[in-house]
Parts: C-alpha cells; structure tokens; sequence
C-alpha cells in the first residue's frame, strides 16, 4: 500500500492524463481508491483520503467545484477554496495523484446528458435544492468514468449523497466499490463540514444542538421506544434550544431507500437539517 507522506501528490489537470495514470496503475495489477472533493479539506475528507490509502495500491483524489449543482441562487464564486492547504493535507494523508480540471475541461460543452436518481432524491435534501441531486450524480457518474474501475470514498455526512452515489452506481452496473465513512466530528460533537467556516461565532456554538439531539434521538431508540414520533421528540427539543437554530426537518428512514419508516425497527438513519442565518448543516445517525 501507498505510504502516507512520501511525496506532494502530482496534479492533473486534463482528463486523458488522469485516465492514463489510473490505466496504466491497473496494468500493473493495482488496486485503486478514488476519493471525489471539491477542495477546501478537512479532517473529515482527511479520514476519507487515509482510508483509501490503507484499502489500495494507489489512493488518488479529485477537486473539482462543480457548477451542476449549484443553484441560480446559490453563488460558485463564494464556495471556499485552498489549494496549497488541500495538497498538502492530500500529502499528508498519502494521496499519489490529484485531478483537478478547470470546469471547461470537464464540459467543454454544454452538458445535454445529465443523470437522475428518482426516489432517493424526491425528498429533504431534494426537496430543499431540486436541482442539486442531479448535478452530484452527474459530476460524480463523469468522475467515475474517468477514472475506471476503483473503490470510491464518500462520507456519511452527506449521508443522502451516499446513498443516491449507491443506488447509480449498482442501477449502472458500475465497476467501482462505494465505500462510506464514518462522520468526524469536533471535540464538542459538531460534524466537521466545509460550510462551518460560514458560521458565526454564536451560531458555532450552538450548533452542537445537532449532535445532542442526535444522540438524544438514539438513546430513545435504544430503549426499545418503536414510535418514530417520540424518537424524533429529544433532537426536535435539542434544536428549538438552540440559539437561532431553524429546524427544516428531521426524519427516521430507510437507510438503503431513505423512505421514511413508519416505526423505529431495522437498519434505519436519523437525518437531520437545521439553519443558522444562510447557513445550513446536516447531520444524522445511524439505528438498528
């Protein structure tokens, strides 16, 4: 396996170079892993990077801030970016290659052929960002493409991404693994994510109200409590405590469908989904 922090990972910026790499690894007999970003890392993409280091032969990354799916009303040119910092963390973590196109080189074109998961992405995330699930899929379906056969890394977090990555990847017949990570988190509990930077220092401290509730939520579920209702009632509490925190949902689902279940049984995700001022974070739980 690839040794962390051996040398600063070689960066590619055209996709016939990235694809070459990646070909000419696999001719060689090695296993690869493929952690998709779009830049500005964390810990919490840190643990995706090492996990694939340890899995493969070869561990490689791509960051990319895709355009598809942002919406009119979300501005592109705002989304935090630090690339010295992103390759040197990528180093750290034993990362051997980096792709990392401009978006003309990854639509030189206007897109016609966009993908859609139907189902997993009609509600929460969905409902909030139509157009959002679409633009991931699609980035993430060329990203896939490009890179061939591999193990891809995703985080729980984003635990609807996942499982919409899931669901195209196994309706496409995909040559690739999909592995998801456990959430990092901060000391105080708080999920790391890139959007963080966006709070103030009020709204950073009571956003551990999240994790409170989630806990609180699993807690409940553990003492045999089947109710989705009075599962959900300790975080629902959590989040109307917090200071400026605006509750947009919160649900116990399916965690392979994201349906959302009728009772607490199985194998079964706590989502949820608050907002402080133009900042919104996710967070969620696994039960069962």
């Amino acid at each position: 396996m690839a040794a962390y922090g051996s040398t600063m990972p070689e960066v590619h910026e055209t996709i016939a170079e990235f694809r070459a790499v990646l070909d000419q690894s696999r001719a060689q007999g090695q296993a690869i892993g493929l952690v998709p970003t779009m830049g500005y890392l964390h810990q919490g993409h840190a643990s995706l990077l090492r996990q694939a280091t340890v899995d493969n032969d070869l561990a490689v990354a791509t960051i990319f801030v895709n355009p598809l799916q942002f919406a009119a009303t979300e501005d592109l040119s705002t989304y935090p970016r630090d690339l010295d910092h992103d390759l040197a963390l990528a180093d750290e973590c034993g990362i051997a290659h980096v792709f990392m196109p401009t978006v003309a080189e990854m639509y030189p074109e206007p897109i016609l052929t966009t993908v859609s998961v139907a189902g997993i992405t009609a509600r929460f995330e969905g409902a909030a960002r139509p157009e959002h699930f679409a633009g991931v899929a699609t980035v993430v379906a060329k990203l896939l493409a490009i890179a061939g056969p591999c193990r891809a890394y995703f985080g729980e977090k984003d635990f609807q991404q996942l499982a919409v990555v899931r669901r195209m990847v196994a309706d496409l017949s995909m040559p690739v693994q999909v592995v998801g990570c456990p959430i990092v988190r901060d000391h105080d509990g708080l999920a790391l994510s890139s959007r963080n930077v966006y709070l103030s220092p009020g709204q950073r401290a009571a956003a551990p109200a999240l994790y409170r509730g989630l806990r609180a939520a699993s807690a409940m579920a553990a003492t045999g409590e089947r109710s989705v209702d009075a599962v959900l009632a300790p975080l629902r509490a959590a989040v109307v405590a917090a200071p400026g925190a605006v509750l947009d949902y919160a649900a116990v689902v399916q965690a392979d469908t994201l349906e959302p279940a009728a009772t607490v049984v199985g194998e079964q995700r706590v989502l949820v989904a608050v907002g402080f001022g133009a900042t919104r974070l996710l967070d969620n739980v696994g039960l069962g």
